[in-house]
């Protein structure tokens, strides 16, 4: 018996929606990392009950916040936070760009695992810094990490952050506490640091449990920072609230010193008090969302091996976004987004915004919708795709 209704359609055109109004009037959406469900009632609740005071002048972010944080972590991810170490901003990726300029000087390499999500692209571009890619390995309907490489792209001089992506976006990724032991030891060897991008922590698979980087162990506590949001996971990234959290004194200071220095240091009425909502009340809910993406997942797997057996569906252990190998239709990846487009009406992320060689041959999709979204956008797939498997 579930309570809440996540098969409950919304109608989200002509109010602002990114993900909806930015694209034409008769497509689907399956791209932006932005679910179609209604956020959770206690936030729901909070959010009015502000709204009916009527004045929004600026926040003062007091300790229930930092309680709710550090509690959530504590029962869901046995991670110990202290407050001193936490610093509230309006989100992951401007939090990001300040960490990679504190802790980086122009022209030193930043290190990443492609296909890895595209922002962390411009993030490091904008800093002034270099790019470097530890690409992951496909095996079979995974992938895992190319440790030799991994270990000489750390070992150069120049390379002085990892930008981790913990759970991967979009290979599906949660990585297992050894694998993250083992990136942590070779980083501290190397004396480069690790930036952990953990936006997406509490969207797992069944089964599939979740470790926060600096949570493995003290190498990697001493050596990390991280970053987390309610955004993704109670679908509230509108409301831009996020945390960065960084043990180290050093890294802490002048990563705060550049959040202030950009001025991403204030929040608005609405962010703590949705966190507070989030993180205090609404954890069934979150459970229940991740059964019901879950499922979807399912779905999704079955009506591509029965009627687009020639894709093969990279096995999702955590986020809403699944990674399609569509590399076996003869079609690029830019061919088949714009056919989906233009005769499928269907929106999907090109693969190769990922990383042109990692991405190549794969699309995104999101599973955040209601189920019937979902077949119907199945469905307009399988008329657009299922044409180029019979040519094939």
């Amino acid at each position: 018996m579930t309570k809440y209704n996540f098969d409950k359609p919304v109608n989200r055109r002509n109010t602002g929606s990114v993900k909806w109004d930015a694209i034409p009037e008769d497509a689907l959406p399956f791209w932006v990392a932005d679910m179609d469900f209604e956020a959770a009632p206690a936030i729901k609740n909070a959010l009015a009950e502000r709204v009916e005071h009527g004045i929004f002048g600026y926040t003062l972010v007091d300790d229930s916040y930092y309680d709710a944080l550090i509690s959530w972590f504590s029962r869901r991810h046995q991670w110990t936070i202290q407050r001193e170490w936490v610093i509230y901003t309006t989100g992951v990726v401007p939090a990001i760009s300040c960490a990679i300029k504190a802790l980086t000087l122009p022209g030193e390499k930043v290190l990443v695992q492609t296909p890895v999500y595209n922002c962390f692209f411009s993030s490091i571009r904008n800093q002034g810094c270099e790019i470097v890619g530890n690409q992951l390995v496909r095996t079979g309907d995974t992938y895992t990490i190319d440790w030799d490489d991994f270990e000489t792209k750390c070992a150069d001089e120049k390379t002085t952050v990892f930008l981790l992506c913990n759970p991967h976006n979009p290979a599906g990724r949660v990585w297992t506490s050894d694998e993250l032991a083992r990136m942590g030891e070779i980083c501290a060897k190397h004396r480069v640091r690790v930036v952990s991008d953990e936006i997406h922590c509490e969207l797992v698979m069944p089964g599939v449990t979740f470790t926060p980087f600096a949570a493995v162990n003290e190498v990697n506590s001493d050596n990390s920072v991280t970053f987390n949001s309610p955004s993704k996971n109670f679908n509230i990234a509108g409301l831009q609230i996020a945390n960065i959290i960084c043990k180290d004194e050093e890294m802490h200071r002048r990563i705060d010193r550049v959040v202030n220095i950009y001025e991403v240091c204030d929040v608005n009425s609405f962010g703590p008090i949705a966190l507070k909502a989030a993180y205090n009340e609404s954890e069934d809910w979150l459970d229940e969302l991740n059964l019901y993406i879950a499922d979807n997942y399912k779905l999704l797997k079955e009506y591509m091996a029965e009627h687009l057996p020639k894709t093969e569906v990279i096995k999702l252990e955590g986020t809403y976004l699944v990674w399609v190998d569509i590399s076996k239709l003869g079609l690029t990846t830019k061919e088949a987004t714009r056919r989906l487009l233009k005769e499928g009406k269907v929106f999907v992320s090109s693969g190769t915004l990922y990383g042109e060689k990692a991405g190549e041959g794969y699309l995104r999709i999101n599973l955040a919708c209601t189920r019937a979204m979902l077949r119907e956008g199945l469905q307009r797939m399988e008329k657009v795709l299922g044409g180029t498997e019979q040519m094939g």
